[in-house]
């Protein structure tokens, strides 16, 4: 037996294992970045990423779950595949809801996960965990386990081309003893596949009587309302015109808000629960639907069935219909379906309709506005982040947490055309903001990142993130990452939650948070940190944030009793049963909140 060695560079000669195989063939793929954390389940792995030249950078994490968020976020930001690496076992169950975001968002991520040798399973060994029976839902589009070194190049190739094609997770399991077996390439031979790198988007296009249906119905729509999601992103400006040659309202889902110069005075908001008045107002009265790279699940926030005639345009077959019923469904690329539809359709003569849309939204701006100013104890968040929209650079990367913030976002947060911004949407999971921050700016150094957090969403992962911010932030090209903390100790969208959907009073044992010094600890890493708690520093916070030479954590002292109203006239009865549970708890300074944003609103 070969006595075992502590010298790298003898180790490094050896001949090249499975591991490198699978390290080679990620950099075939253009794989620049993994995200992950180590363990013996995964050495082999790791090694290789040791001993490659021109190995993809590993970015470890402080936990599998985080990691997992950021491969999400690379994906979302970058729109190439993400990549994860985890160990069996405990390692690969916490990649699940990254995963999750992963598959219900639509973002192409591939993990590599180790498991116990093969000699052991089915003994209920250390770290055994069934993986495919584990991975069985979240990956129902590719999993599979590397059994043989032959199966290197067609089982990532497999796994990169399936997410892509997919827009899903995939997981390719690769046992301990099988990373460390020699590499070797399939045979032309009965049972060895021989495949090859590479992934082109189709181009889809309608059938061309479907395209004839759709204009028809557009045609003669009245007062038109486009609803355009993430899926929409390459079609944009076409859609814009379209809307401007119909004579359109446009809303967004949460995932579309990017895409969407809200300063037009047709662009209505994001939609849904936490939506605008303006997007509430125009679903509610509109005529015929235009559904484009969209599945919004806030249903009820849709036209009343019905109500209008819908056309839906959707890259995935599967997507028609889901929200609304559609009379015509358009399987095809959002752009080249638009502009076939665009040459379909005259100039659509809408003046009433028009007007109309404009005056929602002129006073919808009226209602946030007020919203904002309206004062509270001691800094209303509406006008923290309102205030962004003064500071915030063109090309800002912008991530955001789950909870409360995402309806301040979504409202008062207007975007410039160069910027971008993500969250772990459909899946809503709290802890995603700080690793979406990281990720965007390990892919986009030279651009200025922004999270908007709540108190929650830090005390689950953030926290411990700031620690991966402290680490790699020398050697961003631009320093500039500014966290804002919106602090109230208070689980403060689950609070309204009870209050809304339960008619319940908030319960204090289960929504209270336990104060913590995140600017403080934020200058212990050697970060710079600043506490806000009066509106009058918010300015001059966000200034300072942003020509400072290092990341800055703003610890906003926020009051949590701001109303997360869901808008008219839609939500009528669930406002009913806010003000019931409200009532029951005896929060007057809640009370007196909420009846202020109703009169603002007019609501009374």
């Amino acid at each position: 037996m070969t006595p075992a060695t502590n010298d790298p560079n003898e180790q490094d000669s050896q001949d090249p294992t499975v591991a490198d195989a699978i390290v080679a063939r990620l950099v075939e793929w253009g794989v620049d970045r993994i995200f992950g954390y180590s363990g013996d389940g995964i050495n082999g792995v790791m090694q290789a990423l040791r001993r490659s030249d021109d190995a993809p950078e590993f970015v470890q994490a402080r936990h599998e779950e985080t990691a997992a968020f950021m491969a999400v976020a690379h994906a979302k930001y970058t729109g190439r595949v993400g990549v994860v690496a985890a160990t069996q076992g405990p390692g690969a169950i916490h990649l699940l809801n990254g995963l999750y975001d992963a598959k219900l968002d639509g973002a192409p991520v591939v993990a590599i996960v180790g498991q116990q040798v093969r000699s052991v399973l089915g003994t209920e060994y250390q770290q055994e965990v069934d993986l495919h029976r584990l991975f069985a839902d979240v990956a129902a589009q590719y999993s599979t386990t590397v059994v043989a070194p032959e199966q290197v190049p067609a089982a990532i190739d497999q796994a990169v081309r399936t997410a892509l094609a997919t827009r899903s997770p995939t997981v390719v399991i690769v046992p301990h003893d099988v990373q460390n077996e020699p590499a070797a390439e399939p045979a032309s031979e009965h049972g060895h596949i021989t495949t090859a790198v590479g992934y082109r988007s189709p181009r889809v296009l309608p059938d061309p009587g479907e395209l004839e249906r759709a204009a028809a119905v557009l045609a003669e729509a009245e007062r038109p309302v486009m609803l355009i999601g993430q899926g929409a992103q390459r079609a944009i400006d076409d859609l814009i015109a379209l809307a401007e040659r119909i004579g359109a309202a446009v809303v967004t889902s949460l995932l579309g808000k990017p895409l969407v110069d809200e300063s037009l005075p047709f662009a209505a908001g994001t939609m849904g629960h936490l939506g605008t008045t303006a997007s509430a107002r125009v679903m509610a009265e509109c005529d015929t639907l235009l559904i484009v790279g969209s599945s919004d699940p806030w249903t009820e926030f849709y036209p009343a069935p019905g109500q209008a005639r819908a056309v839906q345009v959707d890259l995935d077959g599967r997507a028609i219909g889901r929200r609304y019923p559609v009379e015509v469904g358009l399987v095809g690329d959002a752009r080249e379906t638009v502009r076939q539809l665009a040459v379909r359709l005259p100039l659509t003569k809408t003046d009433g309709w028009r007007d109309r849309v404009a005056e929602h939204v002129r006073e919808w701006r009226r209602i946030a506005d007020a919203r904002a100013e309206t004062s509270a104890d001691p800094v209303n968040p509406e006008f923290a982040v309102r205030a962004l929209n003064d500071h915030l650079p063109d090309d800002a990367l912008v991530a955001l947490d789950v909870g409360s913030v995402v309806y301040w976002y979504a409202r008062q947060l207007r975007l410039p055309q160069n910027a971008d911004a993500h969250l772990c949407s459909t899946l809503a999971s709290m802890g995603c903001g700080i690793p979406y921050g990281i990720a965007a700016k390990l892919a986009f150094p030279g651009r200025p990142a922004v999270v908007l957090a709540g108190d929650g969403g830090m005390q689950m992962t953030g926290i411990a993130e700031l620690v991966t911010v402290a680490d790699r932030w020398e050697s961003w090209d631009d320093p500039r990452f500014v966290v804002l903390v919106l602090d109230n100790g208070d689980l403060a969208e689950v609070s309204w939650e009870q209050r809304e959907v339960e008619g319940e009073p908030r319960f204090e044992t289960s929504q209270a948070l336990p104060g913590f010094p995140y600017a403080r600890y934020a200058e212990l890493l050697g970060l710079r940190g600043e506490i806000v708690d009066s509106p009058s520093d918010v300015g001059g916070a966000w200034r300072r944030a942003f020509a400072a030479d290092r990341p800055t954590v703003i610890q906003l002292l926020s009051d949590r009793d701001v109303p997360l109203l869901p808008p008219l006239p839609q939500a009528r009865e669930a406002r009913e049963t806010m003000r019931a549970g409200l009532e029951a708890e005896g929060a007057e300074h809640a009370l007196s909140l909420y009846d202020e944003y109703l009169r603002i609103e007019g609501d009374v």
